[in-house]
């Protein structure tokens, strides 16, 4: 029979796990545990790394770890650090023992990795230092540390250079720099008007909070708990992917209705392990990153990658800030997957380092997942689905204060893009191709490239069996009913393209045809020299937005403006349409309508293959008149309407 173990702080790990007798550490629990089996965790703080030795054996078979409910229960990846002495001034220093650290001391262990750019000389380190739950800056030397006076803050402006300062004279610049021994670790650092004796200061100690060693832990569920603190590593695509909260190659996992924050990277990871490739680009620089990844995936598909084995996870419900690299990470592992109903912001932002995979939700080879209902705002990048896209869907998202809102790189499609609200100046980053955009609010601008010199893989519909490889020509999209309201600014030219204009340059679907035949029997060069078809109806376009040379009938109007409003637990979003808007009637969507991408030649459907269903919006709302953008209530004037919470 399924057991249920009890944890709490003051149990003893010799007794018996019962509610009475509880366990004193989860990690105990989760020695003992068993497929059917769940551990309650009561009230408290508890400072570990809880490393699952089992896992489930199918959906009604799982092992479930989970807050007692209305408890809370804190999982830290760091220690308490007393017994800090003044240097000078407001510095002090302490000396910890290195056994503190195991075999991770993270004051040693930089942050690194394939397509990490900066810094390069002076290489931030997984370790922090947290002062009363805030995270203070890396400094690179003691002077540093002793310069790190109330000035500007140490926050980086989007698009600038390297730790670059913006003003901000109410904020204070914490910094600690530390120098490792052989025996100890002395650390440095500036509390200013604080007495780190008399306050809460932590340094992590632990890469993970929950994370299994052994890959191929299925069926496991993690819910209710707050984690933070974990010193983990860069985790790119062409390398072992820990997270301070993750799945390790595996398939079947439920994270749900947890607080995780503070992650040195990343706070949820889904993705690959270190047989498939680890770091090998960035260690020995034999061959481009890209053909290691390229490498990655069919060594993944020897190691296991399928929908029987790998994926298929449940991420919703999660409160997801703070944190260096990624809320949500994975390279092939978050396959098949939901990630739902979560808030996520502030990633990337403290901005100690730089590289190619930050972001709100960062994923590689997403074969059929689907993103739906999130909120994602002061992020470096929102979302960012890069390589093999394909049967993805993001719906119901909104998007506001990102670097930018979305990217989806050399990937062939389907990719749909639906019932969203991208809010930020860049709202889409389209360096692929077969993407359908539909009913859509649109603020800021998009930017859309080819990539020649970059073939990736493509599947067979539903699966990860590899059907063929291919470059991105750039276009193959559909632009069916969004709204477009971006402001086009005269002062930066290169982002004039808030509506679907950018395409211009693309064939409308009657010439592809005719310009492929005009080129001859020319086999590849004719795909290179003519470009591919735009898809474009029923969109609405308001101030300098222009819409697609093709489209036909597109509704023009003057500005509509736009303000996107923060409250409590909710974002509202406050629009006024012209009155013309009451006319607004569009075609509706359907997958048949849709077609399919040249490439792929998938259809724009469900991972079981059924159609997709657009007749509901943002809201879940029906759309008994079909108009443009992602909310079917819209009237003219002015509204103010609740769109996450």
């Amino acid at each position: 029979m399924p057991k249920v173990y009890y944890v709490a702080p003051h149990g003893c790990d010799c007794a018996a796990g019962t509610m009475d007798a509880p366990f004193k550490t989860i990690n105990h629990a989760a020695a003992v545990a068993l497929p059917g089996d769940t551990v309650r965790v009561r009230a408290g703080e508890y400072r570990e790394w809880v490393n699952p030795r089992e896992g489930g054996l199918s959906g009604a078979l799982r092992i479930t770890y989970e807050a007692m409910p209305g408890e809370h229960v804190v999982i830290k990846g760091s220690e308490v650090v007393k017994g800090w002495t003044m240097l000078d001034g407001t510095v002090w220093q302490v000396t910890v023992d290195n056994a503190m650290f195991g075999n991770w001391n993270p004051f040693l262990q930089a942050v690194e990795g394939d397509w990490l750019m900066s810094p390069r000389e002076n290489p931030v380190h997984t370790g922090d230092v947290y002062l009363n739950g805030k995270s203070m800056y890396e400094a690179y030397s003691v002077d540093e540390v002793r310069k790190a006076e109330r000035r500007t803050s140490g926050h980086q402006v989007p698009g600038k250079k390297e730790r670059e300062l913006i003003v901000d004279p109410d904020f204070t610049v914490y910094q600690w720099y530390a120098e490792v021994g052989e025996a100890n670790t002395t650390i440095y650092a500036n509390f200013h008007g604080f007495d780190p004796n008399a306050e809460l200061v932590e340094i992590n100690v632990r890469p993970y909070c929950f994370y299994p060693e052994k890959i191929g832990l299925n069926y496991i569920t993690v819910r209710g708990f707050e984690m933070c603190h974990a010193a983990c590593p860069f985790t790119p695509p062409t390398a072992d992917q820990p997270g301070m909260l993750g799945t390790h190659w595996s398939k079947g996992w439920v994270i749900e209705n947890n607080h995780l924050h503070d992650a040195k990277c990343s706070a949820v990871s889904l993705g690959k392990e270190a047989s498939t490739g680890h770091n090998l680009y960035s260690r020995f620089d034999r061959k481009p990153g890209y053909q290691y990844q390229m490498e990655a995936v069919f060594l993944g598909l020897q190691a296991g990658w399928s929908r029987e084995k790998i994926g298929g996870h449940i991420v919703r419900n999660n409160i997801i800030h703070d944190c260096g690299q990624n809320g949500v990470v994975g390279h092939m592992g978050a396959a098949f997957s939901t990630i739902e109903h979560n808030h996520i912001y502030n990633i990337g932002v403290k901005r100690e380092f730089f590289g190619y995979e930050i972001g709100g939700i960062k994923l590689h080879a997403a074969v059929d997942t689907q993103i739906r209902n999130n909120y994602i705002h002061h992020c470096e990048m929102g979302l960012w689905l890069d390589w093999q896209a394909q049967g993805t869907r993001v719906t119901r998202n909104v998007f506001h204060h990102n670097d930018r809102d979305l990217m989806i790189e050399v990937t062939h499609g389907p990719c749909l893009v639906d019932n969203n609200i991208f809010a930020s100046p860049h709202s889409f980053e389209n360096a692929a191709q077969g993407t359908a955009h539909v009913h859509n609010l649109v603020l800021g601008y998009m930017s859309h490239w080819a990539v020649l010199d970059r073939a990736t893989p493509y599947h067979f519909p539903h699966t990860t069996a590899v059907a063929g490889c291919a470059v991105v020509y750039s276009g193959d999209d559909r632009m069916y009913n969004n709204i477009y309201a971006g402001v086009y600014n005269p002062a930066e030219p290169d982002r004039k393209s808030v509506g679907t204009a950018g395409y211009d340059g693309f064939s409308t679907p009657g010439e592809y045809p005719e310009r492929l035949k005009a080129e001859g029997n020319t086999d590849e060069a004719k795909f290179y020299k003519v470009p591919q078809p735009v898809w474009a109806d029923g969109n609405a376009y308001a101030g300098h937005a222009k819409p697609f040379r093709g489209e036909s009938a597109p509704f023009e109007t003057a500005e509509i403006p736009v303000v996107i409003v923060e409250e409590e637990g909710r974002c509202v979003l406050e629009i006024t349409l012209p009155e013309e808007a009451a006319a607004w009637q569009c075609t509706p969507v359907t997958t048949e309508r849709l077609g399919m991408p040249r490439i792929t030649e998938e259809a724009f459907e469900n991972p079981d293959g059924t159609p997709v269903d657009f007749t509901r919006d943002l809201l879940d709302e029906c759309r008994e008149t079909v108009k443009p953008g992602p909310l079917a209530a819209l009237k003219p004037g002015k509204q103010r309407v609740v769109v996450w919470e």
